[in-house]
């Protein structure tokens, strides 16, 4: 039997975030997760670091408050994989006034301590560059900054953090039975590729399982919670890129949603998301053709050349927990997250919603309602630490890039770009020992050798070929199938 302090279930953001915090605090700590690290909701984002600019609404001051704060405190920790972006709102005469939106840019500039990023203003459309891709009637617009992250990799980053400080990582492995007692929780795991079960001994139990919170809380006959999670599924579509230019855009929708338009791997478009309730979790979210034609039909309210459903080369869908707060529709559900903690015997914590901008002080927080009965004194430490790969001299990526072309001139510029922007400082033990293009092994397809897919197993626990090509990257794009079952009869070889 495995004795551990902290048992946390859910290998999503504020599941790794938190086993990350603890650990470095001292605690020992065990994350199980039933398939792979973001696998599900994590990998499913719109993929910004950002405040939520359509929350001040809402009146939500204090979730778009603390998530501009972290989004300065995320892009010190991780610059290689978040990077400041600048968007483009055209103003859309029938929905809002341009006293509204400017009124609502000027408190997002301000409420959240801004200092890295510059402030919002007014541009003229028929000059800017994001202007050529709008309708003739959009001539006014705004622009201002948030952030662009990897959203799948800062959850592995998180990850290798915790293990790096003695967490124990166990993805693939699922929970499948809990029993309470006054001093520990007796948890039976089961690893899915071995089918092998075995016992853990916690004092303490974090359930960070996202859509599965209330399903985790099943496994225990005795206990029940007055918080429910309401499932909201969220779906994005990539199409070839429309447009050249770096600025992302937001556009107001006459339902009271936004979409993005975003650059999205050098080659393509993201467009997104939708709001469709579910009422349980599917074993595998996807898109429907009905929320692919919602976004197209979005989307070409404002394009001068209209997108269809037959552009679509790829798609995605994620199940968002969202704490329930009772509002009448689904985009009006807070983003703010509940934590919910019972001390009546063992103590448990259950994460109800959260946003992937909030997750570090998520974590920092859990660790607030925990202290007494871990009896945790170590002080908080995650804001100031960088994430692995993440230590960049004065977070400046285009002066580390600068330097990888000379330490690294014999990569292609597009390969090199790639992995300063996937690794970070970590390309040093990516590349340790080549010095040409031959030393990466094995050309899968596409951007795609040996070197990198070995890395990911090795360190970043990856074990299939999903796992590299549509989480820890986004390769899938330009590999094709026949290569992608290649690298997967490769890697379950490599680890066996």
């Amino acid at each position: 039997m495995i004795t551990t302090d902290l048992l946390v279930i859910g290998g999503g953001i504020n599941g790794v975030g938190i086993a990350r915090d603890a650990a470095g605090r001292g605690l020992r700590v065990l994350l199980c997760e039933q398939d792979d690290l973001a696998q599900h909701t994590s990998s499913a984002s719109t993929k910004l670091i950002h405040g939520g600019l359509r929350y001040l609404e809402y009146y939500d001051f204090s979730l778009v408050r603390h998530a501009l704060r972290e989004r300065e405190v995320l892009l010190r920790a991780a610059p290689h994989i978040i990077w400041p972006m600048r968007f483009v709102l055209p103003h859309h005469k029938a929905l809002r006034p341009q006293w509204l939106i400017r009124t609502g840019l000027f408190l997002y500039d301000h409420i959240g301590g801004r200092k890295l990023l510059p402030a919002s203003h007014r541009i003229d459309l028929r000059k800017h560059p994001a202007g050529a891709l709008l309708k003739p009637v959009f001539k006014t617009g705004f622009e201002y900054s948030d952030c662009w992250v990897q959203d799948a990799r800062l959850v592995v980053l998180n990850a290798m953090d915790a293990k790096a400080r003695g967490a124990q990582i166990r993805t693939r492995t699922r929970c499948v039975g809990l029993a309470r007692h006054a001093s520990h929780w007796l948890a039976d795991l089961r690893d899915e590729t071995s089918g092998q079960t075995y016992r853990v001994q916690a004092h303490a139990l974090v359930n960070a399982a996202g859509p599965w919170v209330e399903q985790v809380l099943h496994l225990d006959a005795d206990r029940r919670s007055a918080q429910r999670v309401r499932l909201v599924k969220g779906s994005h579509i990539v199409v070839p890129r429309l447009f050249d230019h770096p600025y992302p855009y937001i556009f107001q929708n006459a339902d009271g949603r936004v979409l993005f338009a975003i650059p999205f791997e050098r080659d393509f478009t993201l467009l997104g998301t939708t709001d469709q309730e579910v009422g349980e979790v599917p074993n595998q979210a996807r898109i429907t053709e009905q929320e692919i034609a919602y976004i197209c039909s979005a989307i070409n309210e404002y394009l001068n050349r209209p997108v269809a459903p037959a552009d679509v080369v790829w798609s995605y869908s994620g199940v968002r927990p969202l704490y329930d707060d009772a509002a009448i529709s689904a985009s009006k559900v807070t983003r703010d997250y509940k934590l919910d903690l019972d001390t009546e015997g063992a103590p448990i914590l259950s994460v109800f919603g959260g946003k992937i901008t909030t997750y570090r002080v998520l974590a920092e927080q859990v660790m607030h309602l925990l202290k007494a009965v871990l009896e945790i004194r170590q002080p908080d430490w995650t804001a100031a630490t960088r994430l692995p790969g993440g230590e960049i001299e004065n977070a400046d990526f285009d002066a580390f890039l600068a330097d990888c072309g000379e330490r690294y001139g014999w990569l292609p510029d597009d390969l090199r770009y790639d992995y300063a922007r996937n690794y970070g400082s970590r390309i040093s033990t990516l590349l340790s020992g080549c010095r040409d293009l031959q030393a990466l092994g094995r050309h899968f397809d596409g951007p795609l050798y040996e070197r990198e897919v070995s890395y990911l197993m090795e360190h970043e626990f990856a074990q299939t070929a999903d796992d590299v090509l549509w989480r820890r990257s986004k390769k899938g794009l330009f590999v094709s199938r026949q290569a992608a079952e290649e690298l997967d009869r490769w890697m379950a070889a490599k680890r066996h």
